[in-house]
């Protein structure tokens, strides 16, 4: 009895809080960090291109493209992330053939050997792009049919009627799942490691094989995973209230800014004690 109360204080003791200290703004640390951050935001971005790629033919049921589209977001859905870098790394050089191409645009056999950010980022920005796919098409289904048809009337064609009406008013139910999906892949993004891409998770684990405070380093990892991610949820509560006046309140940062000032005069509301 008396060892398990004595156990919590000696986990506490074991625990090097001056290691956490020491390498918590270290240069190693944060530049792998900053490239965390980077390969989240540029997988990110490309995958939302490619979501809004694939959505439109499925929507429009183009026959071709919409069975592409609609297999490409079966399967990169339906295998695990881990596996899809692994495979972007190591299965697809191997089995690439010797020469690819014609005339000028011959390629030699490692035209498809990936840097380890390379593969990390299409693996990353496909995968996105399959989850995209799906909430774009969500929000495109939000929007009544009658619009596509009012613009048909004036003359648009569908493509255009979907870049010029249909998008515009999806976007905001496209929007809050969206930034989900980038608090998703700021953590999804520690799987790089497994291909030796130097970012946050690897970065701390190559430093605790070395001093082996492997608990300290982990908690310098998490500690800046949670920077990112509540820095993020700030940012996207912003975005939200500024895209749906109607939730009648502000983002934290217009609270902040604007001190105590009730939310009501925030978003111009009346403030004469009125509805």
């Amino acid at each position: 009895m008396d060892d398990l109360l004595l156990a919590p204080a000696l986990l506490a003791a074991k625990f090097d809080f001056g290691t956490v200290r020491e390498y918590l703004f270290r240069d190693i640390v944060i530049k792998a960090a900053w490239r965390t951050l980077y390969i989240s935001a540029y997988a990110q971005i490309v995958g939302v291109a490619i979501g809004v790629v694939v959505a439109v033919p499925r929507h429009l049921r183009m026959p071709v493209l919409s069975q592409l589209a609609s297999f490409y977001v079966w399967f990169f859905r339906g295998t695990p992330l881990l596996l899809q870098i692994l495979f972007w790394f190591t299965a697809l050089p191997l089995y690439a053939p010797d020469d690819f191409g014609w005339w000028i645009f011959q390629f030699k056999h490692d035209w498809l050997l990936l840097s380890p950010f390379q593969a990390a980022l299409v693996a990353l920005a496909v995968n996105e792009g399959a989850y995209m796919a799906e909430i774009v098409r969500a929000g495109i289904e939000s929007i009544e049919s009658g619009q596509m048809d009012a613009a048909k009337s004036l003359g648009m064609r569908n493509l255009q009627a979907m870049r010029l009406v249909i998008l515009p008013q999806a976007f905001r139910v496209i929007v809050p799942p969206t930034g989900n999906e980038f608090n998703a892949m700021l953590k999804n993004s520690s799987l790089a490691s497994v291909i030796a891409f130097n970012e946050l998770l690897f970065t701390s684990r190559g430093v605790y094989a070395r001093n082996y405070q492997v608990l300290e380093l982990l908690v310098v990892a998490s500690f800046w995973y949670l920077v990112f991610t509540t820095v993020w949820t700030v940012i996207q509560d912003e975005i939200e209230c500024r895209m749906r006046p109607e939730m009648r309140r502000a983002g934290l940062l217009t609270r902040l800014r604007n001190g105590l000032t009730p939310p009501s005069r925030l978003i111009g509301g009346d403030t004469g004690g009125g509805r």
